[in-house]
């Protein structure tokens, strides 16, 4: 599945879930743009992925996995999520290089 279609089918899914009419989204959103959105023929950024969570008063996030565990259904909840932890698992030193000021001896 591409993944607009799939980004389409998450949010179609979770609003319908929701017995949410699109008209809901219309202060967020126009008809139009929804339709595409539902449809496959747009793709969000995530502002307006912010947006819809907020009016189906979930976490935007999960709409995303929606997302792609609609794109690959190979893969399941639970292996999605052990995956994202381990993506997400660090220490900031690693992130972040150690400014010199740090590693550099001090004059004696």
């Amino acid at each position: 599945m591409e993944l607009n279609d799939a980004f389409a089918a998450a949010l179609k899914g979770m609003r319908m879930l929701r017995h949410m009419p699109q008209q809901r989204f219309f202060g967020s959103t126009s008809r139009a743009y929804m339709t595409h959105l539902e449809q496959g023929r747009r793709c969000p950024g995530l502002a307006k992925i912010e947006d819809l969570a907020a009016v189906m008063d979930v976490h935007p996030a999960s709409i995303v996995i929606e997302c792609y565990l609609r794109k690959s259904p190979e893969m399941d909840l639970d292996s999605l999520l052990e995956k994202i932890r381990q993506d997400l698992t660090y220490e900031y030193t690693e992130l972040a290089p150690v400014p010199a000021v740090i590693t550099e001896q001090a004059p004696e």
